[in-house]
């Protein structure tokens, strides 16, 4: 067995569910992709994307000395369908990468085990990223034969489906690269229709000021009037796109139990009265706790203003008098959805 070989059997052994390789450079074509992006105004309120364009347009100048990225995908396939929540509008629908704990801690731990491993068994230098450093995994993933991008712009394989985080191991060591996958998302439409606020301008291309990811997530202050109705019921994230591939037929299941089940969908009316250390405690070792309270908060009563339920009224109008200005919008904005006053 050579060395790419025992790389990717200890890789499923910390429990990915692949391995593949590819060279620094190997994907080129992002610089200009990116470029492009950041220049429509794609990115939002993402300033960091524009900032740190440099390293994440040319992965090989992140490190140098790097001659080879290894490529993982780990699965956090869900047990349920993710989109029966959206049936309850009285309960949050929370993303499923976030209903367990925090992906970043369990993914990076993961990837310095077979670093360590990788460096007791054939020397050479590592560094080991998940998603918290510039480094464009998706583009690395289709380069290193991982799967594609499909047209939801996030990585499909026809052995996993598309629930997997990636992460990936740079390495001074020479291997040889794996064979780019190629797209097969064919004629099929089903993510780009079902979005619920049309926020594919075509095709394999995202403009995140209208994904609800994006929204509930790293947009601060008030969200477009406009663009509130849609939400519906979800306060963290969205499935949609991700949940409608058809490729799921081959997921795999979670690696890990402990991304599965921890936060599940509250009850809205419960979730508004949280203050800020009751966030905290709720959520610590989650990925919701980085947003904070009070975009979490102004979450739930877009959610409660979309719920139809008047008896809804009197949680938002509480907060009508929030002392975060954003939260304070939310909840009038609720209570007069509530009301038939929007």
């Amino acid at each position: 067995m050579d060395l790419k070989e025992r790389i990717a059997t200890r890789a499923l052994e910390e429990g990915f569910v692949m391995a593949r390789f590819c060279r620094p450079d190997a994907v080129p074509e992002v610089a200009d992709r990116l470029a492009a992006f950041v220049d429509a105004g794609h990115h939002g309120q993402m300033g960091w994307m524009a900032e740190r364009m440099h390293w994440r347009g040319d992965p090989a100048a992140l490190w140098p000395e790097a001659r080879t990225v290894i490529m993982l995908a780990e699965s956090y396939a869900p047990e349920h369908d993710p989109l029966a929540v959206l049936e309850r509008p009285d309960l949050g629908a929370v993303s499923v990468y976030a209903q367990g704990r925090d992906y970043h801690d369990i993914v990076k731990k993961r990837l310095k085990r077979l670093a360590r491993w990788l460096i007791e068994t054939a020397a050479g230098e590592v560094k080991v990223f998940v998603d918290t450093a510039p480094v464009p995994e998706k583009a690395l993933g289709q380069a290193a034969g991982l799967g594609w991008q499909g047209k939801h712009t996030n990585l499909v394989s026809r052995d996993w489906g598309n629930w997997a985080f990636l992460g990936s191991v740079f390495t001074t060591l020479e291997l040889e690269p794996d064979a780019p996958e190629t797209d097969h998302c064919g004629s099929c439409r089903a993510c780009l229709d079902v979005c619920p606020t049309d926020a594919f301008p075509s095709p394999y291309q995202l403009d995140a000021r209208r994904c609800i990811s994006y929204l509930t997530i790293e947009h601060k202050g008030p969200v477009d009037l406009a663009l509130r109705p849609a939400l519906g019921n979800r306060i963290y994230g969205c499935d949609d796109c991700l949940a409608v591939c058809p490729w799921n037929k081959f997921a795999v299941a979670a690696s890990d139990m402990r991304y599965l089940g921890v936060v599940g969908a509250p009850p809205l009316a419960e979730l508004a009265t949280l203050d800020d250390a009751t966030f905290r405690t709720r959520f610590s070792g989650s990925p919701i706790k980085r947003i904070g309270r009070d975009r979490f908060v102004r979450n739930v009563l877009y959610a409660i203003g979309n719920s139809g339920d008047p008896g809804l009224i009197s949680v938002a109008q509480s907060l009508c008098g929030d002392v975060d200005d954003t939260v304070a919008d939310a909840a009038i904005w609720a209570v007069a959805r509530l009301r038939g006053k929007a």
